[in-house]
C-alpha cells in the first residue's frame, strides 16, 4: 500500500506541471499526461505501476458501467454489434497473422491480435461524449461500439482468468462472472431506488453507498479468482440509471471519474520502455492495424449498413486507439508468465502512440472526412440517396426540417396541420422506417452534403430549420448562402449570438426556452388559468412522448 501511496504522490507531482501547460496552451491533455508518465516512470517501479494500472482501469471501467444508457443506443445497438464482432474478427485475425509473421508465437500473437482489434471506451467515448450528449448518430454508435467490445473483452478476461485451456476452469470463471453480472442487473432493478430512498436527499450518503457496491463486487470477484475488472464492470451495471434520476451522484462520480483518467494516462506513460528495434517494428504494425485498418473495416462495415460516408467515417475515428481492456489483459497475462516482456513492451508502446493520434485525429475529423471524399475514397454517385428519398418533383415555397427526434416531428406535424410542404433531412437508419411511413416528403442522407440540399430543393425553400444541436451542421448551413430564412439549434448562448452574426434567423436555446416556458406555466398557474393536475398530466404526456421517441 505505501508504494501504491508513493506511485500517486509521485504521478500527481510530475503530471501537475504538464496539466498546467496544457490548460495554458489549450493542448490537447492526453500526449500530455502520457509524456508526464514517461518522466513518472523514471522515478516508480514497474510492479507499483502494474499494480496502480489495475486499480485504475477497473476503477474507469466501473464508470463507463454507470455511464452506458440503454435508452440512447438501443435503436443502433443491433447494427453496432455487426459491426464490433465484424471489426474483432477481421482486424484481431489479421493482428495475430501479423504476429505470427514477424516471430511472435501463436500463443502471444492472440494478445497481439486482441489489442489491435480493441478500441478504447475511455478514450473513444470521451472524444465523442458532446455527441452522446447531444444523441447525435455518432455518438450512439460509437458508445454502443465500445459497449459490444467490452463485453467480448470481458469474457477474453474470464477465460484467461481460468489459467488453462481445460473446459471445467473455463466454465467456473464463466459461470462467475455471469453470476456476478446477473446479480448486478437485479440490484439495479430492485434494490438500488431503495438505497436511493433512504439516502433521501443526501448525495454525498448516496456516493458513499454506491462505492460500498464498488468495493463488494471488486471483492467478490477478487475472492472467487475472478479479474477485479470484471467486478468493477458488473458493480457499474449495478448503479446504471438515468443521470436526471440522481444527478447529484452522477456528478460526484464524474469527478472521481475524472481524477482516475489522469491516473490512467499517466500509468500507460510510465509502463512506456524504449523500444529496440525488434520492439518498434512490432509497435509499427500494430499501430498501422489500430489506427488505419480498424477504422477503415469500421467505416466499411457502417457503410454496408446504411449510414452515410461522414458519419460511418467520423464513427470509425472513435475506434483508432488500442483499448484499456487490451492494457489489462496483457498485463494479467505478464503477471501469469503468458506473455514475454517483449510483446508487452510493444503493446503498451503501441497503446501510448495511439492515444495520442488519436486525440488529434478527432481534433482534425472533419478535415479527415473531406479530404478521404476529395479523393474519391467513398463511392460516388447518388444513386442510394435518390433511391431512399422522396421529394415531390418541382416543389417550392417550402419548408425543409433538418432531423426528425422529438423536435422534428413536432415541426412536421404543425406543417402538416397547416397545410404546409416540407421536407425532411434525416441520416440515422434506426428512424428510417418511421420516416417512410410518417413524412410526405424526406431526403435520407447527411446534411453535411451539397446534394442534400440539392435533393431537398432547398434553392427553392421558404425556411430552412435545423432541429439538430450540431455546430458543424448549423455552420455548413449558413455557409451554402440559402435565399431561405435559417433557424437554427444550438445548446449555449455563446454560439447562438455567433450564429446570429453569421446570418442565422433565429437560434433556438433549449435552456432558455425552458426557462420562459416555466415562467408562463407558474403563471397561468398564478392565475387560474391552469390547475396542478392539468400541468401535471401534460408534462407526464410531453414526458412520454419524448421516451417513446428515444431521442432528440
Amino acid at each position: 500500500m505505501t508504494d501504491l501511496l508513493t506511485a500517486v504522490s509521485i504521478i500527481f507531482i510530475v503530471a501537475g506541471p504538464f496539466l498546467l501547460v496544457a490548460n495554458r496552451l489549450k493542448l490537447p491533455t492526453v500526449p500530455l499526461l502520457i509524456l508526464a508518465g514517461i518522466v513518472a516512470g523514471l522515478f516508480i517501479e514497474e510492479g507499483a505501476t502494474l499494480e496502480l494500472a489495475q486499480y485504475g482501469i477497473a476503477l474507469l471501467v466501473f464508470s463507463f458501467g454507470v455511464s452506458i444508457q440503454f435508452s440512447a443506443v438501443r435503436t443502433v445497438l443491433a447494427d453496432s454489434e455487426i459491426t464490433a464482432l465484424g471489426q474483432i474478427l477481421v482486424v484481431g485475425s489479421l493482428g495475430v497473422a501479423s504476429g505470427v509473421a514477424l516471430g511472435v508465437p501463436i500463443e502471444e500473437a492472440i494478445y497481439f491480435g486482441m489489442a489491435a482489434a480493441l478500441s478504447s471506451t475511455i478514450v473513444g467515448t470521451a472524444l465523442v461524449q458532446t455527441e452522446i450528449r447531444r444523441n447525435l448518430v455518432r455518438g450512439r454508435l460509437a458508445q454502443s461500439i465500445h459497449f459490444i467490445q467490452d463485453l467480448i473483452a470481458l469474457v477474453f478476461l474470464l477465460v484467461l482468468g481460468a489459467g488453462t485451456v481445460a473446459a471445467d476452469p473455463i466454465a467456473t470463471q464463466l459461470g462467475y462472472g455471469l453470476t456476478l453480472l446477473a446479480v448486478a442487473v437485479l440490484v439495479n432493478r430492485y434494490l438500488f431506488d431503495i438505497i436511493g430512498q433512504f439516502a433521501g436527499d443526501s448525495d454525498e450518503l448516496l456516493i458513499v453507498s454506491t462505492v460500498s457496491l464498488l468495493v463488494v463486487f471488486v471483492g467478490t470477484a477478487a475472492s472467487v479468482g475472478v479479474s477485479i475488472v470484471v467486478g468493477a464492470f458488473a458493480a457499474g451495471l449495478a448503479v446504471r440509471h438515468e443521470p436526471a434520476e440522481y444527478l447529484g451522484l452522477f456528478n460526484g462520480l464524474s469527478s472521481i471519474r475524472d481524477f482516475f483518467v489522469a491516473i490512467f494516462f499517466v500509468t500507460i506513460g510510465a509502463l512506456v520502455a524504449f523500444p529496440t528495434i525488434d520492439k518498434l517494428l512490432l509497435v509499427a504494425v500494430l499501430v498501422f492495424l489500430t489506427a488505419i485498418v480498424k477504422p477503415a473495416v469500421t467505416a466499411a462495415i457502417l457503410l454496408y449498413k446504411g449510414y452515410d460516408s461522414r458519419s460511418a467515417t467520423l464513427t470509425s475515428l472513435s475506434t483508432d486507439q488500442v483499448s484499456e481492456f487490451a492494457l489489462i489483459i496483457a498485463i494479467e497475462a505478464l503477471l501469469l508468465g503468458l506473455l514475454t516482456q517483449l510483446v508487452f513492451d510493444a503493446i503498451i508502446f503501441a497503446a501510448a502512440l495511439t492515444m495520442i493520434t488519436s486525440s488529434i485525429s478527432q481534433r482534425y475529423e472533419e478535415q479527415i472526412y473531406r479530404t478521404l471524399a476529395v479523393r474519391g475514397v467513398f463511392p460516388s454517385g447518388h444513386k442510394k440517396v435518390d433511391e431512399w428519398s422522396d421529394v415531390p418533383e418541382g416543389i417550392d415555397d417550402h419548408v425543409v426540417i433538418v432531423g426528425y427526434g422529438r423536435q422534428g416531428r413536432r415541426l412536421v406535424e404543425a406543417c402538416e396541420d397547416l397545410g404546409q410542404p416540407y421536407v425532411v433531412i434525416e441520416n440515422d437508419p434506426s428512424v428510417r422506417d418511421a420516416l417512410v411511413s410518417e413524412c410526405s416528403a424526406y431526403v435520407f442522407n447527411d446534411a453535411m452534403e451539397p446534394y442534400t440540399w440539392e435533393k431537398a430543393r432547398a434553392e427553392a425553400a421558404a425556411v430552412i430549420v435545423s432541429a439538430v444541436d450540431s455546430e458543424p451542421v448549423s455552420r455548413q448551413l449558413l455557409s451554402f448562402e440559402f435565399d431561405a430564412d435559417v433557424i437554427l439549434r444550438t445548446s449555449d448562448t455563446t454560439t447562438a449570438l455567433e450564429l446570429l452574426d453569421e446570418g442565422a434567423l433565429y437560434v433556438s436555446v433549449p435552456d432558455v426556452l425552458a426557462g420562459e416556458r416555466l415562467v408562463q406555466h407558474i403563471q397561468k398557474l398564478l392565475d387560474g388559468n391552469r390547475t396542478p393536475a392539468e400541468l401535471r398530466q401534460e408534462r407526464l404526456a410531453e414526458l412520454e412522448t419524448r421516451v417513446d421517441v428515444g431521442h432528440q
